[in-house]
């Protein structure tokens, strides 16, 4: 619960520093845990793998990510995410991940700003998890630069 408060405060802050970015410097950061395993296509390490066969959202993120012109990965935890938030040529980040990963991944960015995006977990955590995209393009579209 501590975390989710935490979480919401973060992404508070950064609207309220209304930090912008170009969009080739805006890290989509996403969970593997979002990718279906019934795809016979592992999607672990690059989100060009994705076979774009409708299962998860993978592909619709993979969409995402080309119409805005960001960066985009797919980690398998926390310290893989670490290593990529605090890349030289990244200056803000998007995340998806449960609160815990989301709490730790704030921190690690920090003083980047993040905006984080709590997955849904219908099959329990870290399985076959999901993502509102419409809230993943949102937080895109508040650090972007126009």
């Amino acid at each position: 619960m501590w975390r989710r408060v935490f979480i919401r405060l973060s992404n508070r802050v950064t609207a309220w520093r209304q930090a912008r970015v170009p969009a080739r410097n805006l890290l989509l950061l996403l969970p593997h845990c979002l990718h279906n395993d019934t795809c016979r296509q592992n999607v672990v390490r690059n989100l060009d793998e994705c076979l774009h066969c409708g299962k998860c959202s993978i592909s619709d993120l993979v969409k995402v990510r080309n119409d805005y012109g960001v960066i985009g990965c797919i980690v398998g935890g926390g310290s893989q995410a670490a290593l990529q938030a605090q890349r030289e040529d990244v200056k803000a980040v998007v995340a998806v991940a449960c609160d815990r990963e989301l709490f730790e991944g704030i921190v690690s960015a920090f003083p980047k700003p993040v905006v984080a995006i709590s997955n849904e977990t219908p099959e329990g955590p870290c399985h076959n998890t999901k993502v509102d995209i419409n809230k993943v393009k949102v937080a895109i579209e508040s650090l972007i630069e126009k």
